[in-house]
């Protein structure tokens, strides 16, 4: 970790934490079926991708819900509080950690992420923390519904390395998905997989990227 000059996180289970359990018991509830390959971590059904790249609104996102449950009655409510169950919130060390960081480094964020959930982060950093957004912890923030591209495809590291002249030699990759850490290693940057074991404090200090 010596060499390192830039540092590009990851947002959930790396800053924010999620329960993806949440959320499948949630979809059960309202009548989804085989919810561990509907939604899981490591794969699900393309509602899912479409959703984080952008490629259909929140209102398409909600009657697509809506048909593969076969339950055209359920609310614009009901199914924001399912998909929302699993948003947990963020440990306070974190956004201490972050701007650490963020004065010996330069940060970027890089999320999977969509409409309603970033809406509801928002709402929460302003209930929780009296912040806005996430724009202050890192040089620059990264969604892919925004950005319509999503990990793990290439396209979306090299937009960051390429948007902020990045050497991939210098940069650092921490993420929680070993499929998102494939594509960053096979581009050569340096990587890091945040485990349920192991805090993005614990990495950051044992590591030497960051001293107490």
């Amino acid at each position: 970790m010596q060499n390192i000059k830039n540092i590009i996180f990851d947002y959930g289970n790396v800053i924010f934490l999620i329960d993806f359990l949440k959320t499948q018991n949630s979809f059960t509830e309202l009548g989804i079926q085989n919810v561990e390959t509907f939604f899981a971590h490591t794969g699900h059904n393309p509602l899912f991708d479409q959703f984080e790249q952008g490629d259909i609104t929140a209102a398409e996102f909600r009657d697509g819900i809506r048909k593969i449950t076969g339950q055209p009655e359920l609310s614009d409510e009901q199914i924001d509080t399912a998909w929302t169950s699993l948003l947990i919130g963020v440990p306070p060390i974190n956004h201490e950690l972050l701007l650490k960081a963020k004065s010996q480094y330069r940060t970027f964020l890089l999320s999977n992420i969509n409409e309603i959930h970033l809406d509801f982060i928002q709402n929460y950093l302003k209930q929780e923390f009296n912040i806005d957004s996430n724009d202050q912890f890192f040089e620059k923030v990264y969604y892919s519904h925004l950005v319509r591209i999503r990990k793990p495809n290439r396209e979306i590291f090299e937009l960051v390395l390429k948007e902020n002249d990045l050497k991939i030699e210098e940069t650092l990759f921490i993420d929680d998905s070993p499929q998102h850490l494939k594509t960053a290693q096979a581009l050569g940057l340096h990587t890091h997989l945040i485990t349920k074991e192991e805090s993005l404090e614990k990495f950051l200090y044992r590591s030497g990227l960051l001293k107490k």
